[in-house]
């Protein structure tokens, strides 16, 4: 029997599995070739998707734009492609071809609801959301949507989503072995016959087929030489290393604001959040975000009134002084902190006016108002690198995209070996994106991987 090798356990892992297993049984074709999926963890396949969304698994986003990610116009070509292969159209009506699906065996029509009113899965669904949400509606999960389209499993738990792929993984026909490290990938001889797997444990497995689908740290780990090159990964979507001096101060203290980071004097990117300071510098969604762009020597500029243009926010902090001072203050006069209290935390307010050079015990001249205000819209701190590493969400580098094929995930002077989610050079920020790329990264190396098994040829089947 030929055999198809699927390394990594992860999300892309699995649903490169699941695809290949339906699409191989769709084929008729299940008798000639068996898929092994390869996982280091000694005794179960997604543990890392039961750490995602805090536990809840922001399994994929509602409004899925591939400008999001990074190398945007391989990721959209790729997608297209898998809306193809899945029967969705241009706006999103999904028709069941039976690619990788449930609809394989029948059924007509998603079985998962979307729980946002008025909407009903696949069929309100863009082309670039609408395979990876019928799917899941295939293996019968449940979701909902929150804020700013993230979507969650209707029981709010990580494990009810590897519930159902695990489900699907059993029916599929794969065999997994478990405690499986890759450390070599080596090419077939001539190009043509197996590839030779070599294990940390010192085994070697040989297949006609591999998706390479180890995560981002992973990949680093794969000597990949023989044949195809492979970057570096470095941990993104993480906390950030700054100004301790000054966030130490505010250890553990939540706030809403607007980040800017600039580099040289210009703008690179900005995200609006919710930012949490910590003794070594600075962490929350919007600094997650602005990780993927940020170098040593950047600058954060964080507004803490990010609705209001500087020019108000100095008319207002003028109205304020002495709205205050007429109302609470002594001899007319009111402390600098005090301007402030109710507006931003004691603590807050005490570091942005010491920020500015202004004692916070002190009455607020109308000298410093302006000196406060500029602190208030843009406290700076210089950034000196990423956090801890194991708070990173995703890894940059990897596989270089210019190897592969968006339209199948397979290497363009490899034939047989494909590559889905992290291990290749793409990420995007939090919101689901990067999950929905395993997912759909997956299904499309998966199915091309089994159609390329079993054509005459080995060279791949049309769509």
């Amino acid at each position: 029997m030929k055999k198809i090798a699927i390394i990594g356990g992860g999300a892309a892992g699995l649903a490169a599995a699941i695809a290949a297993g339906n699409e191989l049984a769709r084929l008729g074709a299940a008798d000639e070739c068996e898929i092994v999926l390869f996982e280091a963890d000694p005794e179960r396949v997604g543990r890392s998707i039961l750490a995602t969304g805090n536990g809840r698994c922001n399994f994929s986003n509602a409004h899925i734009d591939p400008a999001c990610y990074r190398n945007t116009d391989f990721v959209e070509a790729a997608l297209r492609s898998l809306a193809r292969l899945s029967g969705v159209s241009e706006w999103g009506s999904a028709q069941p071809v039976g690619a990788y699906g449930a609809s394989a065996q029948g059924s007509a029509q998603p079985v998962g609801a979307f729980e946002a009113p008025g909407r009903e899965s696949t069929q309100s669904a863009s082309v670039f959301e609408a395979p990876v949400q019928r799917f899941f509606s295939d293996l019968g999960l449940m979701w909902r949507e929150e804020g700013e389209g993230r979507m969650y499993p209707a029981a709010n738990k990580a494990s009810s989503v590897l519930d159902v792929l695990r489900a699907a993984l059993d029916v599929s026909g794969a065999r997994v072995e478990f405690r499986k490290a890759l450390r070599a990938i080596e090419a077939p001889a001539r190009g043509k016959g197996r590839f030779h797997l070599r294990f940390s444990d010192g085994t070697i497995a040989h297949a006609e087929k591999v998706v390479l689908a180890v995560g981002g740290r992973g990949v680093s780990a794969v000597d990949t030489s023989s044949v195809i090159p492979c970057e570096l990964t470095r941990p993104v979507l993480g906390p950030l290393v700054t100004d301790s001096r000054i966030t130490r101060q505010l250890n553990n203290i939540r706030v809403k604001c607007a980040v800017s980071l600039e580099r040289s004097g210009s703008l690179v990117a900005r995200e609006e959040g919710e930012l949490l300071f910590r003794d070594y510098g600075v962490s929350g969604v919007c600094v997650f975000n602005l990780s993927r762009f940020a170098c040593e020597g950047d600058v954060l500029s964080i507004d803490f009134l990010p609705h209001m243009p500087s020019a108000d926010r100095d008319a207002w902090l003028f109205a304020r002084r002495k709205h205050l001072s007429a109302r609470l203050g002594e001899n007319g006069q009111i402390a600098a902190e005090d301007v402030l209290r109710g507006a931003m935390l004691p603590q807050v307010a005490q570091v942005l006016c010491k920020c500015a050079g202004i004692d916070p015990a002190r009455p607020l001249s109308k000298k410093d108002v302006l000196a406060l205000s500029r602190v208030i819209g843009g406290l700076r701190l210089t950034v000196r690198g990423i956090g801890d590493a194991k708070q990173c969400q995703v890894s940059r580098g990897g596989l270089s995209i210019a190897a592969f094929d968006p339209q199948t995930m397979e290497a363009v002077r490899a034939s047989g070996l494909f590559a889905a989610g992290e291990a290749l050079d793409v990420d995007a920020p939090c919101g689901g994106y990067n999950l929905h790329w395993a997912w759909s990264s997956g299904l499309l190396a998966g199915v091309s991987a089994a159609r390329s098994a079993v054509s005459a040829d080995g060279e791949g089947e049309g769509e």
